[in-house]
């Protein structure tokens, strides 16, 4: 009998650091996962990397490229690179692989511009992409105008000309996926109304139809 109670007394303590370990494992499985990064989300992280990148290079080469050089031809010419690498690359890529749109500008023989939509059959977008794409899209002509009005009160007028293009070509893509995303609303809403009258046409041809047929007998 005594030997019984020594190997149960013995045995407690393992017992104990077992329900530690399951009570340790079932805690662990209740922790969430880690939150995966903007570009682990991103359904085309190239696009949305790229569409990041070359706006924020410009805003930190404005800012801090004195620490490096102090020509201000080389300064310049690099913003001034940045800002169109940018321009080309929201206009003709992101904005088409990340939402979805597209537009641009044709002038036409009289001389009069006409701006065309263009927008991605059966449109998904991917949340993440999509807020991204029109935060940073409305944030920079934001962040270029502030640059300007500081280089304006500190009397910085050789530095003025750089914010204020690159607040221009920023409103440019501003105006141009605005309009395009109201088109393409456009669009869904009278695809919805058209089949909504077709469905409605189509309904009330079959009921009198029907009801012709039963008012004849």
């Amino acid at each position: 009998m005594s030997d019984r109670q020594n190997l149960v007394a013995n045995a407690a303590p393992f017992a104990g650091a077992g329900a530690d370990l399951e009570a340790g494992t079932l805690d662990g499985s209740r922790q969430s996962a880690p939150q995966q990064g903007i570009f682990q989300q991103s359904s085309h992280p190239t696009a949305l990397f790229f569409h990041l990148f070359f706006r924020t290079a410009a805003i930190l080469t404005y800012l801090f490229c004195w620490i490096f050089t102090d020509n201000f031809v080389l300064q310049f010419v690099i913003i001034v690179l940045l800002l169109a690498f940018d321009f080309w690359t929201v206009k003709n890529i992101s904005g088409r692989l990340l939402v979805g749109l597209r537009w641009w500008n044709e002038i036409k023989e009289d001389g009069s511009n006409q701006w065309i939509f263009e927008s991605r059959e059966n449109r998904i977008v991917n949340a993440t992409d999509s807020r991204i794409f029109w935060f940073s899209l409305y944030a920079a002509p934001v962040v270029w105008g502030i640059l300007a009005f500081v280089a304006l009160i500190l009397f910085k007028f050789t530095w003025l000309p750089l914010p204020l293009v690159a607040m221009s070509m920023s409103m440019a893509n501003v105006i141009g996926y605005t309009k395009c995303e109201k088109d393409a609303k456009q669009k869904v809403t009278s695809y919805i109304a058209g089949q909504s009258s077709v469905q409605g046409f189509v309904g009330g041809f079959i009921s009198n139809r029907i009801g012709n047929l039963f008012g004849g007998r």
